[in-house]
C-alpha cells in the first residue's frame, strides 16, 4: 500500500521507545509520532534535519509542517529514521592537490601598464 508523505524539517526527533518518537518543530510545537509512520531521513535538505512522515498522521498532530515537498512510499519501506538511506550509496573521493612552487611576486604582466 502506498502512503503519501511530507518532508518535515524538525529541530529534534527523539526516540521515546521502540514504537514512538517525540518530534519538535522549529516553532516549538511538539507531538508524539508513531515510529511506523516515519519513513526515513530526507538527505536533500541541507540546512536542517528533515524526515519523511506520513501526511495523514501530520494532519492529526499539533506539529508545524509544510506540504510543499511530498513523496509516495510503500508501507513496507520503513527504515530507522536516524539512519539515512543514502549512506549506502555515498562515495568518498580524496583529492590531493599537486605542490606548486611560490612565485617571487604576484604581478600579472598582461594587466601591467
Amino acid at each position: 500500500m502506498k502512503t503519501k508523505c511530507y518532508s518535515v524539517r524538525l529541530d529534534s526527533l527523539i526516540q521515546i521507545s521502540d514504537k514512538c518518537y517525540l518530534a519538535t518543530a522549529f516553532d516549538g510545537s511538539e507531538d508524539y509520532i508513531p515510529a511506523k509512520f516515519i519513513f526515513g531521513y530526507d538527505p536533500a535538505v541541507q540546512k536542517s534535519n528533515a524526515y519523511w512522515i506520513a501526511a495523514w498522521i501530520l494532519e492529526r498532530k499539533n506539529l508545524q509542517y509544510s506540504a510543499k515537498k511530498e513523496a509516495w512510499f510503500n508501507s513496507d519501506d520503513y527504515q530507522d529514521p536516524h539512519t539515512p538511506a543514502y549512506i549506502k550509496e555515498t562515495k568518498v573521493r580524496i583529492h590531493t592537490p599537486e605542490t606548486i612552487q611560490p612565485q617571487d611576486n604576484n604581478i600579472i604582466k598582461d594587466l601591467q601598464k
